[in-house]
């Protein structure tokens, strides 16, 4: 075991085996009849906006509002007055969050985030700052300040990712930068390829996911730790509780099956790339409109069930979902969810209705 990779396995099984609060009842996000079907190969990203969603297909160069009910999808900009030249607003999006009624879509070939309307109008444009080194914009408050995440410095050997990135909070002028939070250092190996020798993260070993509510307080999903820690517009720090999660070893099928999504004539060799032991415990994290933030968690190959917590603001799990088959969650709106798996032809998207919260003298159903 390499200096640094048992560290990092022992505050996750501190974390899983110390002393863990009741977790609330599990309960069945149900089927839905409401669907779309996408030629995506790739996963893609989603935000709610209008009582729709926007997706975003990075490897298709995809932004589109999708209408689960009435089975649309709707390239951004387009049908919007002035929608051709809209649309050229964008070149290859790859990022989208949403802030109240307003669509932030950033693209590398611009070099901006586009703000849009729920019906596809463009709205404004922000650039991605030359002092951040040219990062994306993440998030936004209320006061219209703008939330950036800044990774280290590049070195040549890799190194460089044993620093810790930089929440930074920025006016909208782009003229005033302050650090917020930092997240935890990725988890590296050090490897020696052709009498070279660099540092790469393991695969499967995750990282810390962060989000803005919009009182300008930061959450940061801690995945050493496997809590939530929210730091307020003021600075102070609070650390919600560890969560109950059990924890996953990392088996030749979920390696097989990482690999599997390389094309074939691109494939490595499982021996070229350096895996963690065991799995992070959450994969994703998402913000609700009513503050609470929903984590995806892990689960192996083998499984068919996935499970998501619903945390308060304090990090306090209140409810556990249990999605059934392959699919992923990539956005959660006031009163449903949206799912993508991926099958034979593409992508299909899936809109689940989120059930209503068990009065806390029930109990799950047998």
């Amino acid at each position: 075991m390499r200096p640094g990779h048992g560290s990092a396995l022992l505050l996750l099984a501190a974390a899983a085996c110390g002393p863990a609060p009741e977790s609330p009842p599990e309960e069945v996000l149900p089927a839905s009849t409401d669907t779309i079907v996408a030629q995506w190969s790739e996963y893609p990203l989603g935000a709610p906006i209008g009582g729709n969603w926007v997706v975003v297909s990075a490897d298709w160069d995809v932004a589109a509002l999708a209408n689960l009910g009435a089975r649309s999808l709707t390239p951004l900009g387009q049908g919007a007055r002035g929608g051709g030249r809209n649309q050229q607003a964008y070149l290859h999006p790859f990022q989208v969050f949403t802030f109240r009624d307003t669509i932030h879509l950033s693209d590398w070939g611009t070099r901006r985030t586009t703000v849009w309307t729920a019906a596809g109008q463009l709205v404004d444009s922000i650039p991605f700052p030359d002092r951040l080194r040219g990062t994306y914009l993440r998030g936004r408050d209320a006061a219209g300040q703008l939330y950036f995440q800044v990774d280290p410095q590049p070195r040549r050997d890799g190194s460089g990712n044993r620093d810790s990135s930089a929440i930074v909070r920025a006016d909208r002028s782009l003229t005033r930068f302050d650090t917020v939070a930092r997240l935890s250092p990725l988890e590296l190996a050090e490897v020696t390829r052709e009498n070279a020798t660099r540092f790469e993260q393991r695969v499967f070993s995750g990282r810390d996911i962060w989000g803005v509510w919009p009182d300008g307080a930061v959450w940061v999903a801690r995945r050493f730790q496997n809590r939530l820690e929210t730091t307020d517009a003021s600075g102070a720090r609070v650390r919600g509780p560890s969560l109950p999660d059990p924890v996953y070893e990392v088996t030749p099928a979920d390696r097989q099956l990482y690999l599997q999504g390389y094309p074939p004539d691109m494939r490595p060799a499982e021996t070229d790339l350096v895996w963690a032991i065991i799995f992070p415990p959450f994969v994703a994290a998402f913000t609700a409109p009513d503050g609470s933030v929903w984590l995806e968690k892990t689960k192996q190959a083998a499984d068919t069930t996935r499970r998501i917590h619903v945390l308060d603001r304090g990090g306090v799990l209140r409810r556990v979902f249990l999605l059934h088959g392959q699919g992923r969650l990539i956005a959660v709106g006031g009163e449903k969810v949206l799912i993508a798996e991926r099958f034979s032809e593409g992508m299909r998207l899936r809109e689940i209705r989120i059930p209503a919260a068990l009065p806390p003298s029930s109990s799950p159903p047998p």
